[in-house]
């Protein structure tokens, strides 16, 4: 079971590399300062404040929970960070692109939940090897908030099947869950400080419990590839290529965004929400708002 790493350099040491491997997972690691992440939290609440009521196309929780950084710049500065790329690259290699971010909010005293899941499942790339998501604390994510909740060794299993509860109390977005029980036993609690990381497989199974708590559960999670990784069901997908080189150019290339909602970058937005639609509700038996193309 992974222990409490701290980070001088932010790279991972060859003992941290094996570990993740061996369970999966990987936490905590230290890449922001807490007063860096008080300041990320401002930011966002910031955004929310002042986009909760604009004429935006979609709502304002959409473009938080889908492909921020598309449209979010604190999404893509955050994501691009050279301290979270230096661990990422000891997973997935020198060449890092950027498939998705998003924010995952539990407000104080809710009952929102994330089923017990496999990320992979939905994301129309099979089993790739080629990809891990660093999930981030912007505030205290604990057993009393509904932090995460990884199953350890759990990716070295294959897709398990799921199903779609549509649950509204369940944040994903389908509310989907393995079909199988997870004994409580089985979970290792993901407890991380504001500024903390953890990694984790996209075949690791994880959810997460309600925030008890009196203060909001705030996490940014993004899902990185190396170019080895492929889109098998949508017809095209996209990526932000953070560092290195893509060789392989199965992912079109997207910037960053410059200013919050722009109007490039709330186009851009939509094309990749719609053709990564086909992708992300495939399999769906109704359909599924959060990526419905419109």
């Amino acid at each position: 079971m992974s222990q409490a790493d701290t980070m001088p350099g932010s790279v991972l040491t060859t003992d941290q590399r094996d570990r993740y491997w061996v369970d999966g997972f990987l936490t905590p690691l230290s890449v922001f300062s807490q007063d860096e992440a008080a300041g990320f939290r401002s930011e966002l609440e910031q955004i929310e404040r002042d986009w909760l009521a604009a004429d935006l196309p979609l709502p304002l929780n959409t473009y938080k929970r889908v492909n921020a950084h598309l449209v979010i710049p604190l999404a893509a500065r955050i994501s691009l960070d050279p301290r979270v790329l230096d661990v990422v690259q000891g997973i997935l290699g020198p060449d890092i692109m950027v498939w998705s971010a998003e924010f995952f909010i539990k407000e104080a005293r809710t009952t929102h939940t994330v089923g017990m899941h496999q990320d992979l499942t939905y994301w129309g790339m099979g089993e790739t090897p080629d990809q891990v998501t660093a999930w981030i604390a912007l505030s205290p994510a604990t057993v009393e908030s509904g932090c995460m909740d990884f199953v350890q060794a759990s990716h070295k299993t294959p897709i398990l099947p799921h199903t779609d509860t549509y649950s509204e109390t369940n944040l994903l977005s389908r509310g989907q869950e393995i079909a199988v029980e997870v004994a409580e036993q089985d979970k290792t609690h993901i407890e991380l400080a504001p500024g903390q990381m953890s990694l984790h497989h996209g075949l690791t199974i994880h959810g997460s419990g309600p925030n008890r708590s009196d203060d909001r559960r705030i996490g940014l999670a993004i899902r990185y590839l190396n170019p080895n990784a492929k889109q098998l069901v949508a017809d095209r997908d996209y990526a932000l290529l953070a560092r290195g080189q893509d060789g392989q150019s199965n992912f079109v290339h997207v910037e960053p965004p410059r200013a919050l909602f722009s109007e490039q970058a709330l186009a851009l937005y939509e094309q990749v929400r719609r053709d990564q639609s086909k992708a992300l509700a495939d399999g769906a038996q109704d359909s599924v708002p959060l990526y419905a193309a419109t």
